[in-house]
C-alpha cells in the first residue's frame, strides 16, 4: 500500500482521526499504535459517560509523563479536572524521546481510584514499563486533589496482572484492562476495598479476550465507518 492510500482518512470519532493504516495494524498481528488506543478509549469513554471517570488519550498521557515544566503542567492539567474523578485510566508507554511521534515499544496501564487512594500499574509484560508508570505517577500525584489537598495517594504494582502470550499484544491487555476496570466500577457488586477489580482482570483479561480484541476493535470501526 502506498504511502497516501495509508494516510487516507477512513472515520472520525469523536476527536480522533483514523487512518486506512489503523486497519491494516489490527488486521494482522501488529503494536497498536496511540491512534487506535485513543480511538478504544473515546469509545469507552461514550459507554461510560460518567463525570467520575477520565480515560487519558495516549498523547495526554505521554506529555503528562515528560513535560519538563512544572507550571505549563499544571496549566495542562486544569480542563482535565482530575479532582472530580474517581477513576482515571492513563495508557503508559515506553517512548523516553518527546521528539518521537509514536515511538516506544510497549504499553502498560496505570488506574487511578480516588476512593481507595491509590495508583494501580498493570503490566503485561513482567513490570517492563514500571519506571515510566512511576513518572507519570509522580507527574500527576500532586494535581490529583486539587489546590489545597495534601494527596495520600499510594502507587502499587499489581504482580498479578494478566501476562500477553506474544510480543506485540500489549495495546490489546490495555484496551481489555481499561474496559475491565470501567465494567467493575459500573456495576452495582459491592467494591472490595482490598481486592478493588483484579478478580475481574483475571475472569475477564485472558489471553482468549484479548486475541478476540482485535477482531473487535476491527468491527467496531468497520461498524462505524458504514454509518458515517
Amino acid at each position: 500500500m502506498g504511502k497516501s492510500a495509508a494516510d487516507e482518512k477512513i472515520l472520525s470519532y469523536n476527536d480522533v482521526v483514523l487512518r486506512r493504516s489503523d486497519l491494516d495494524i489490527l488486521s494482522g498481528p501488529y503494536y497498536l499504535n496511540d491512534r487506535i488506543i485513543e480511538f478504544y478509549f473515546s469509545l469507552l469513554s461514550s459507554s461510560h459517560p460518567s463525570e467520575d471517570i477520565l480515560l487519558v488519550p495516549p498523547s495526554i498521557a505521554f506529555w503528562i509523563t515528560n513535560c519538563p515544566d512544572v507550571d505549563g503542567l499544571k496549566d495542562f492539567l486544569e480542563p482535565l479536572k482530575l479532582p472530580d474523578k474517581n477513576l482515571v485510566i492513563f495508557p503508559v508507554n515506553n517512548n523516553d524521546d518527546v521528539s518521537l511521534a509514536e515511538g516506544g515499544s510497549h504499553w502498560s496501564l496505570l488506574a487511578y481510584y480516588r476512593s481507595a487512594n491509590i495508583f494501580v500499574h498493570h503490566d503485561s509484560n513482567q513490570q517492563m514499563n514500571k519506571r515510566h508508570a512511576m513518572k507519570l505517577f509522580k507527574s500527576v500525584v500532586g494535581y490529583n486533589g486539587g489546590p489545597s489537598s495534601t494527596s495520600n495517594d499510594k502507587y502499587q504494582e499489581c504482580i498479578d496482572t494478566p501476562q500477553q502470550v506474544n510480543g506485540y499484544d500489549c495495546g490489546l491487555h490495555v484496551t481489555a484492562t481499561a474496559r475491565t476496570i470501567c465494567s467493575w466500577y459500573e456495576s452495582s457488586e459491592n467494591k472490595d476495598g482490598t481486592d478493588l477489580w483484579f478478580s475481574a482482570l483475571k475472569e475477564h483479561v485472558t489471553p482468549s479476550v484479548v486475541g478476540e480484541m482485535r477482531k473487535e476493535i476491527l468491527g467496531l470501526i468497520k461498524d462505524l465507518m458504514a454509518k458515517q
